[in-house]
């Protein structure tokens, strides 16, 4: 269930790298990504020191080259499903970067980006598929315009820019979740 653009059973970690979306903005589009720190690695709380600003450069030699970005998603699905808000749905997040869907550039301005803990060749959780399955329904509930053609991959709208999800997101599984509700 979503209340006042939080969704109710996550856990919310706010991030100031968001902004207001633009006046009138239709959110309209999913983004499904993958993120793991250190690169392909899972656990510990990295990724929202990483979407807060709080990133320790020293904690590992990778850190130095991401600390200093401004970038967030809506949500993060750890490996265990648990769910991680960072910013509001009302609001933009900085997750799709340069990006384009049917012609209609900066994604960021209508889309939510949900975060999957992981990398593009180690395949998700059944309980990653389970959040992700809940976290859609209830978005689609609340944004009604975000419809199966409107769920995507960062891979998608960023072409030859960015591979996530990646080749081990089993889109079928995740469409067949949403339907068969």
């Amino acid at each position: 269930m979503i209340k006042q653009a939080i969704l109710t059973q996550a856990e919310y970690y706010p991030s100031t790298h968001c902004d207001e979306r633009p006046e009138n903005a239709d959110i309209s589009l999913l983004v499904i990504h993958n993120i793991s720190l250190p690169p392909n690695e899972f656990g510990g709380d990295y990724i929202k020191y990483f979407f807060t600003g709080q990133l320790n450069p020293e904690l590992h030699p990778y850190f130095t080259s991401i600390y200093q970005m401004r970038v967030s998603a809506h949500c993060l699905i750890q490996r265990d499903g648990h769910i991680v808000q960072f910013v509001p749905f009302s609001k933009r997040a900085w997750h799709a970067g340069i990006s384009s869907f049917q012609g209609q550039n900066r994604c960021n301005d209508y889309s939510i980006g949900v975060e999957l803990e992981g990398a593009d060749h180690i395949p998700y959780t059944d309980l990653q598929y389970k959040s992700l399955q809940q976290l859609t329904l209830a978005l689609q509930e609340n944004y009604p315009a975000i419809n199966l053609a409107r769920i995507v991959g960062h891979n998608d709208i960023a072409p030859g820019r960015k591979t996530d999800p990646g080749i081990s997101f089993d889109w079928t599984r995740y469409r067949q979740l949403l339907i068969c509700k």
